[in-house]
């Protein structure tokens, strides 16, 4: 390590070899590490800000890999799908595990695309904290907002990294800006980029006054610390101090702790260097606002400094609010289930974070919403594609494990159903739990998002039916956000999906992982119904099977704009209650199943029926009346009121971002306009313009070759699912007649 000016090492003094330069990933997963040197972290951002750049660079400046990949070449660690290798770009999260100076970081590098939001929803659940990477020169990107409400919902303390601060249109004053005004939130900068003539040269550590240049010869790894001094670069030390001022000013703000330090003190210069990491971290971890670093991943400047920020201000296992839930196990094994993949060798591989207690190879496991017994057998190191095996894990770590036959994507492990009990009942007695929170953790799993697009799929002959469908059940598994369904008029396979880009994956996969070459048929779009007027009516069913009478008589009413959980709603009034009161449990659950089945399919396109709630208000059944009967009843009687009431459809709608140069902004604008989007901003970044609108998904079909032809291949676009919307009559008859062709 060279150093000028005698700074003493310090805590940010990177030794000139890793620590563990020869252990291999199982052996870092294997060796006991206590909570508060464990960081289970997430890289989030929008499509090609750096995400895997900067995981690969982490993995060679810990010692795991001795040579880095890069994204355009195809063989980074973390991109190790045919696909992924092909596109350059992330489509399955990927976890890794290594060492940083003593600490052990549990890393899940996730996927950009919107297509493929579903891997960052099913990883964030298991994170202490989260990296946001943002492209230095355009800062918050439509996928970003995405990523950081993602965040937000799981209350995951964050850093913010800004990348790419090499290129000449970077400006890290305008991502400052961006991250406050877009997404709301409090920046605190301890870095500024440090130049010279050939462009970033390294970085100003703002906390410690120092300057930080990364030896280019050694890919990054000697890095020269400089104290600033006034001789030897006046401007650039005013600037450095006046950037602590705002620092320490902006952070006492929202500090007490600091803050008493300041009047203490009578001076925002003579508070510590630890006082303000000290505060920082205690910022961070509250939510109350986001340390920003910068550097260049791909030009090999800040990531040791990244990862010294991790440590210092993202939370340990410990401090994660939701880990506190987990406490009711006590001592026994609590694990959760984040991601499913299938290899040809082992089945499926089902990665897992260790709440409580340690997770040990081969051992009987209980699976706490699907209510099945598991047999595990043999127990992995997380490392990308790699798999070392390990016998035992302890808590707070990530890791995967095979023989899990039943288990899916959210689910929660424990070692036997009396845990279970005994945890959830835990819970219950004491008042610092909600009922939300037991739900939270015993009956709900990941957040899945409705697909948007599904389309046909066939396989090239019959012989290859039954592999196919074994196929998708595996993909399925892997990922929630993908549905299969049979249609029960033409007999066809249908695949669902969050975007085009999503199902050609999934094609593709199908094609290179199980070798069946298979068609997809046109892509369609996921259209809903509803109703927009109360209606109310009686169904009576009278059948006669093998000389019994099945009778059925059931009064129900649909209630519009109905945004409540529980389908079924019950009438209060006198005579009804005292009716409602009395039918059989049996009786009570088909008709449940009846609605279910009903809002299936609406009358007008067979579009699943939302935002319409059904009132009981009258059951009356025949003694030896079938369930079967009883479920199409209720079935028939929704069906007969949607018909009356006059069914509408609702259409997805996207949030939308172009970002197009300004000679080719006119014909792109007037496109948007035929295609009935709305335009909301139109801002300036540089030379581009980025036009911000909202636009029906029916209007996207190609859009991406319609884009290239207009900006002569100059312009990007991505989006985000929004809200369905009821569509005008005319744009309606268009839907049907595109659909059925009349």
């Amino acid at each position: 390590m060279l150093f000028r000016n005698v700074v003493k090492p310090s805590f940010f003094t990177l030794r000139p070899r890793a620590l563990h330069q020869n252990k291999s990933a199982a052996k870092v997963a294997s060796e006991k590490c206590s909570l508060e040197k464990i960081r289970n972290i997430g890289i989030l951002a929008h499509i090609d800000a750096g995400k895997t750049t900067t995981t690969e660079r982490m993995l060679f400046y810990s010692g795991i890999i001795r040579q880095m990949g890069e994204v355009h070449d195809g063989n980074t660690v973390t991109d190790f799908m045919e696909q992924e290798r092909e596109r350059g770009i992330t489509i399955c999260s990927a976890a890794v595990t290594f060492d940083w100076k003593n600490y052990r970081f549990n890393l899940i590098d996730t996927p950009g695309h919107i297509d493929f939001t579903m891997g960052v929803e099913q990883t964030l659940g298991v994170l202490d904290g989260v990296v946001v990477v943002l492209d230095g020169s355009a800062g918050v990107e439509a996928q970003t907002s995405t990523v950081w409400r993602q965040a937000d919902r799981y209350q995951l303390p964050r850093i913010v990294y800004v990348n790419k601060m090499d290129r000449a249109d970077a400006n890290f004053d305008m991502c400052l800006k961006s991250i406050e005004t877009k997404l709301v939130a409090l920046t605190f900068p301890v870095q500024l980029p440090y130049k010279n003539k050939t462009g970033l040269a390294g970085i100003i550590d703002v906390i410690n006054l120092q300057k930080l240049v990364f030896d280019q010869q050694t890919k990054g790894r000697i890095i020269t610390k400089t104290k600033l001094e006034e001789e030897d670069n006046k401007e650039l030390l005013k600037k450095a101090i006046e950037s602590r001022r705002y620092l320490t000013d902006k952070l006492s703000g929202v500090d007490d702790e600091l803050a008493n330090t300041v009047i203490e003190h009578d001076s925002l210069d003579k508070v510590s260097s630890q006082d303000l990491v000290d505060s920082l971290r205690r910022v961070t971890l509250l939510n109350k606002g986001v340390p920003v670093l910068l550097g260049s991943s791909y030009k090999n400047i800040g990531v040791q400094s990244l990862m010294d920020n991790v440590i210092l201000y993202l939370p340990t296992p410990n401090n994660n609010q939701f880990v506190k839930m987990y406490k009711c196990f006590g001592d026994n094994l609590s694990a959760r289930v984040f991601k499913i993949i299938h290899d040809k060798q082992r089945g499926p591989i089902s990665f897992f974070r260790v709440y409580t207690g340690n997770f040990a190879k081969g051992q009987k496991l209980y699976n706490i919403q699907r209510g099945q017994v598991e047999q595990s057998q043999k127990l992995y190191a997380a490392y990308a594609d790699d798999y070392e095996e390990i016998s035992e894990i302890g808590e707070g770590n990530i890791a995967a494990v095979t023989g899990l036959k039943h288990t899916i994507t959210g689910d929660l492990l424990t070692n036997k159903i009396s845990t279970a009990i005994e945890a959830k009942k835990y819970m219950e007695n004491k008042t610092n739990f909600t009922p939300e929170d037991i739900e939270k953790l015993f009956s709900i799993g990941t957040n899945v998002p409705d697909p948007v697009f599904f389309c046909s799929i066939e396989p090239p002959s019959l012989n290859y039916f039954t592999a196919m469908e074994i196929a998708l059940q595996e993909l399925v598994k892997e990922d929630p956000s993908l549905r299969v369904n049979n249609d029960p008029e033409t007999g066809q396979t249908i695949l669902a999906g969050m975007g085009e880009l999503h199902l050609e994956i999934i094609k593709e996969r199908i094609h290179s992982e199980y070798k069946i070459d298979v068609d997809l048929g046109e892509l369609q779009i996921a259209y809903k119904e509803t109703i927009e007027k109360l209606m109310k009516d009686t169904y009576t069913a009278q059948h006669e099977i093998n000389k019994t009478k099945h009778e059925v008589s059931i009064t129900l009413s649909l209630i519009p704009n109905y945004k409540g959980k529980e389908q079924l709603l019950f009438d209060h009034t006198k005579d009804s209650a005292a009716n409602i009161a009395g039918i059989n449990p049996k009786n009570m659950i088909a008709i449940k199943k009846g609605i279910t089945s009903a809002f299936a399919n609406g009358p007008k396109l067979g579009c699943p029926i939302v935002n319409v709630g059904v009132k009981l208000h009258w059951f009356e059944v025949k003694r030896g009346t079938s369930e079967s009967i009883i479920i199409a009843s209720v079935s028939q009687c929704i069906k007969k009121l949607m018909e009356d009431s006059g069914s509408i459809l609702l259409e997805p709608i996207m949030n939308m971002e172009i970002v197009v140069p300004e000679e080719n902004s006119s014909q792109v604008l007037g496109d948007l306009l035929r295609r009935r989007a709305d335009i909301k901003h139109i801002n300036i970044r540089g030379l581009n313009k980025i036009v911000i609108c909202s636009i029906p998904l029916s209007e996207l079909l190609g859009y991406s070759t319609q884009l290239r032809i207009l900006s002569s291949g100059t312009a990007t676009f991505s989006m985000e699912f929004s809200h369905y919307q009821p569509m005008n009559t005319m744009d309606e008859q268009a839907a049907i007649k595109r659909i059925t062709g009349f």
